[in-house]
C-alpha cells in the first residue's frame, strides 16, 4: 500500500484494480491462480505425503468448484459457528509458541503445539496428533497448506510470521467472526439466480458461479484502506477492450497534483492527454499545478498495454465511479496483501471471465473476443442479458464443501478487534 510521489511509480495514482489477459478453459486454468485450488493441485498430484488421503479419514480438502456465495452459505455457515462454539467451550486451542521458520524436515518444541492446534481446528487428522511429535512431517506440512489455504495466506507449506499470527487468533474471536459475518450473510443469500458474479473483497477474489457452481474463479486486487472498494448489487451490462481511462476528479486532487508538481513529464511518458471543458486539447505547461485549477479539466489515458484499465474494463451501474478491469502491473497478484486499488477490482485472467460473460451475446465468441484484444481497438459490447453482480465484505464463511475459511478484516468492520495479519514475503 505504497504511495510514492516521485518517480515513474505507476502505484502512485494508477494503481486502481486488476487482472490478466490468459484466455484458457474458463473452469480449468482460472482456478490456477488461487490457493484454494493451488492446495487441490497438490493433493492430486500427491504432495501431502504418503497415503495422507487414506489415513486422514476426518479431513475434508476444500472443493474448488464450492462458491463463497450460494443459498447455502448462510446455512452451513451456522453449522460451522455450532462447531466452534463447541471448540470454545473445550477451552480453545493452545497458541503456538513463536518459531522464525519451520518447514516440512525441522524438528522444534513448538511443532508439539501446532498438532494440537492443527487438530482443533479439523485441518489435522486426530490421529497424527502425537504421530512424530516435535517433527514438522508430511502430514503437519499438508495441514498447514490447508490451514494457510482456509486464511487466504500463500500456500506454501512453509510456517512463517503470517502463518503463526492466523494460527493465533484465539477460538472465540473466530466464532464471533462467523457470528458478525451470518447478518451479512442473510442479506446476500437470497434471489441469487442461477448466473451471477461475486466479488469478496477481504477476500480479494472474484467468482463467476452458474447453478451453484464456482465455474471461475480469480484473485484480485481491491481498494486500499483509506479507499476502500464499496459494497455493490448491480448487473454487469458492458464489456470494454482496449479501453480509455479518464482519471477520477479524486486521483487528480490526491495524486496526480502532486506527482506533476515533481514531474512536470509524467503525463506525457504515460500517455494521458489533457483535455479542457471544451473538449479542445492542453499541454501539462498550461495548467497551474501548485493550484486547483487542474481538478477543472479531463485527464483521459490512451489505450495500450501501459494502460492503467490494462486491455479490458467490465462496466456496471454504479453510484461509486468503480469497475473491473484488466491491470499492466501483474505482480500485484501474487502478493498476500492485495489491497493496493483506489476502489475498483482488477481481475486476474480477466479476459477468461468475459469470455464467459459473453457467452450468451451473439457473436462473442472466444476467437472473437482475442481479435478485439489484439485490434488495439476501442470496442463495446453490451450483454445481451445484464449478469447480477455483488461486491460483499465476508470475512468469515463456510461454504458447500463444509469447510471453513476466515480472511482479515481489513477495513475493521467486523469490531471484534482481531490482529493483522502480517503478509507473507514470497521468495
Amino acid at each position: 500500500m505504497k504511495q510514492a510521489r516521485k518517480g515513474v511509480d505507476r502505484r502512485a495514482f494508477l494503481a486502481q484494480c486488476a487482472g490478466a489477459a490468459a484466455l484458457s478453459g474458463v473452469a480449468s486454468r482460472a482456478f490456477a491462480d488461487d490457493p484454494l485450488d493451488a492446495l487441490m493441485d497438490d493433493g492430486r498430484a500427491g504432495q501431502f505425503g504418503q497415503d495422507f488421503d487414506q489415513a486422514s479419514r476426518t479431513v475434508h480438502m476444500p472443493k474448488p468448484t464450492a462458491p463463497m456465495l450460494s443459498p447455502a452459505t448462510e446455512q452451513f455457515t451456522q453449522k460451522a459457528i455450532a462447531a466452534y462454539d463447541e471448540i470454545v467451550a473445550r477451552g480453545g486451542w493452545p497458541t503456538v509458541p513463536h518459531v522464525d521458520e519451520l518447514r516440512v524436515g525441522n524438528r522444534h518444541p513448538s511443532v508439539v503445539d501446532l498438532r494440537q492446534r492443527l487438530s482443533l481446528s479439523g485441518d489435522l487428522d486426530p490421529n497424527a496428533v502425537g504421530a512424530a511429535n516435535d517433527i514438522y512431517d508430511s502430514y503437519v506440512e499438508a495441514a498447514i497448506r490447508r490451514f494457510q489455504a482456509r486464511h487466504g495466506v500463500t500456500v506454501d507449506g512453509v510456517l512463517r510470521a503470517s502463518t503463526l499470527a492466523a494460527l493465533n487468533v484465539p477460538a472465540a474471536i473466530r466464532r464471533d467472526q462467523l457470528k458478525v459475518n451470518i447478518a451479512r450473510l442473510k442479506t446476500l443469500t437470497t434471489n441469487l439466480g442461477p448466473r451471477y458474479v461475486v466479488v469478496n473483497i477481504p477476500a480479494a477474489r472474484v467468482e463467476a458461479i452458474e447453478n451453484d457452481v464456482a465455474v471461475s474463479r480469480h484473485t484480485a486486487v481491491v481498494g486500499k484502506v483509506d479507499r476502500p472498494s464499496p459494497d455493490i448489487n448491480s448487473k454487469i451490462v458492458q464489456v470494454n477492450f482496449n479501453p480509455y481511462w479518464t482519471v477520477p476528479v479524486s486521483i487528480v486532487r490526491k495524486d496526480l497534483i502532486p506527482i506533476m508538481q515533481d514531474k512536470p513529464d509524467y503525463l506525457t511518458d504515460n500517455h494521458i492527454r489533457i483535455f479542457d471543458p471544451n473538449h479542445k486539447e492542453v499541454q501539462p505547461s498550461e495548467i497551474n499545478w501548485y493550484s486547483e485549477d487542474a481538478v477543472h479539466y479531463t485527464f483521459r489515458e490512451d489505450p495500450g498495454d501501459h494502460n492503467s484499465l490494462g486491455r479490458i474494463r467490465i462496466n456496471f451501474p454504479s453510484q461509486y465511479g468503480v469497475y473491473m478491469h484488466d491491470t499492466p502491473l501483474k505482480n500485484l497478484f501474487g502478493e498476500d496483501s492485495r489491497y493496493d486499488s483506489s476502489g475498483c477490482c482488477r481481475v486476474q485472467n480477466v479476459q477468461a471471465l468475459v469470455v464467459w460473460l459473453l457467452e450468451g451475446t451473439k457473436g462473442w465468441t472466444s476467437d472473437k473476443i482475442e481479435q478485439a484484444i489484439k485490434s488495439g481497438d476501442q470496442v463495446n459490447v453490451n450483454l445481451t442479458k445484464p449478469i447480477p453482480l455483488h461486491w460483499v465484505y465476508v470475512t468469515g464463511w463456510s461454504a458447500s464443501d463444509g469447510v471453513v475459511q476466515f480472511r482479515e478484516d481489513i477495513y475493521s468492520r467486523d469490531g471484534l478487534g482481531a490482529p493483522a495479519i502480517p503478509a507473507t514475503t514470497k521468495l
